[in-house]
């Protein structure tokens, strides 16, 4: 089970690279969508095997695809101010 990256709807069907999103349209074989996808990683891929994909939001080939990208979509830089006042709000 995964989540769309750009609309958050949950998803259970078989993904293949033209599989869309049936909430929003978008393509849903990206590495945004995939439980591999890890910022942090060499290729931002925790599969070694895995060949560079450029594009982290087109939909690819990847053998090593699976369904489980929960992360949230990055902050936007008023997103991340309102959550830095309210951190310090804490502790005022």
């Amino acid at each position: 089970m995964g989540k769309c990256y750009f609309c958050a709807a949950v998803f259970n069907e078989k993904i293949y690279k033209t599989t869309l999103c049936p909430s929003c349209g978008k393509e849903m074989k990206i590495c945004m969508n995939c439980l591999h996808y890890d910022s942090s990683a060499h290729h931002e891929c925790r599969e070694p095997q895995a060949e560079l994909v450029q594009d982290k939001l087109k939909a690819n080939f990847c053998d090593y695809f699976t369904p489980g990208g929960n992360r949230e979509k990055p902050l936007s830089d008023g997103r991340v101010k309102r959550a830095k006042k309210q951190f310090e709000d804490l502790f005022s």
